[in-house]
């Protein structure tokens, strides 16, 4: 699906650049243009569909960034997450837990994109800082029986009639962002973005490990690095414009 997204993101910017460069060859010759600065704000449709689709899961993640200047923008993320998983050994439950808990993600975007004239799509590179709060939910487990004489089961239940809660529960990661924004209609953005995180702290309960974080997904043995997604629709509200000189093109050098 994300290969999918992708190459659709590929063909939006090819149109954008075949329509731009068509109107600025209409437009009357001008040696400056207004570039809008201001907030782009939407949510991320990935979460909202899953929401849906999977009755284990429940999601929202709020998206913004704020245009600095040029090529700088202040980004960040704001989301909710709850879900119940099952893990299991050959078909043998091992335990459900259901994990629920919010984060927050602040840092920078750099548009590295040259945009056409009068253009204001995006492709970015960035980094977060990410920090999550939750809870884990020991719904059900088993524990492995040594002493199998009198029950030939490998295991036996484990939880009672009541499922144990451990709260309190904290992390933080550093995140690598890559990201596509394409502008669909005026002010209204399409975007996608890949996600590499590295687990900096993991504040977990003695007797249950935190196996997935909200915000950043599943946590695995033995390594501190996570990664993720989102595809997210936003509105640009414009607050202020900049004047930005026209650049003349570069005059071909003479037949010699």
């Amino acid at each position: 699906m994300s290969r999918y997204f992708t190459s659709v993101f590929l063909i939006l910017l090819l149109f954008n650049h075949g329509y731009s460069q068509e109107g600025d060859s209409e437009q009357k010759d001008s040696v400056e243009y207004k570039q809008k600065y201001g907030l782009r704000a939407g949510v991320d449709l990935s979460r909202l569909v899953r929401s849906f689709a999977d009755e284990n899961y429940t999601g929202l993640e709020l998206v913004g960034d704020y245009r600095l200047t040029e090529k700088l923008h202040i980004a960040g993320e704001l989301g909710n997450e709850e879900f119940t998983q099952t893990e299991d050994l050959g078909g043998t439950l091992l335990y459900n837990y259901t994990t629920s808990g919010s984060y927050i993600k602040l840092g920078v975007d750099l548009n590295t994109y040259q945009n056409w004239y009068g253009m204001s799509n995006l492709i970015t590179i960035g980094g977060r800082y990410s920090f999550a709060t939750f809870s884990q939910t020991l719904n059900e487990y088993q524990v492995f029986n040594g002493n199998r004489f009198f029950t030939p089961d490998d295991f036996l239940p484990g939880a009672g009639e009541t499922p144990e809660e451990f709260s309190g529960l904290s992390a933080s990661w550093l995140e690598f962002v890559m990201g596509v924004k394409a502008e669909l209609f005026a002010n209204i953005y399409l975007g996608i973005s890949a996600r590499l995180g590295y687990l900096v702290t993991n504040t977990e309960s003695d007797r249950f490990p935190n196996l997935w974080i909200p915000g950043f997904n599943k946590v695995t043995d033995r390594s501190n690095f996570g990664i993720g997604y989102n595809y997210s629709i936003s509105y640009f509200i414009p607050l202020y414009k900049k004047s930005k000189k026209k650049k003349d093109p570069v005059p071909s050098s003479p037949e010699q």
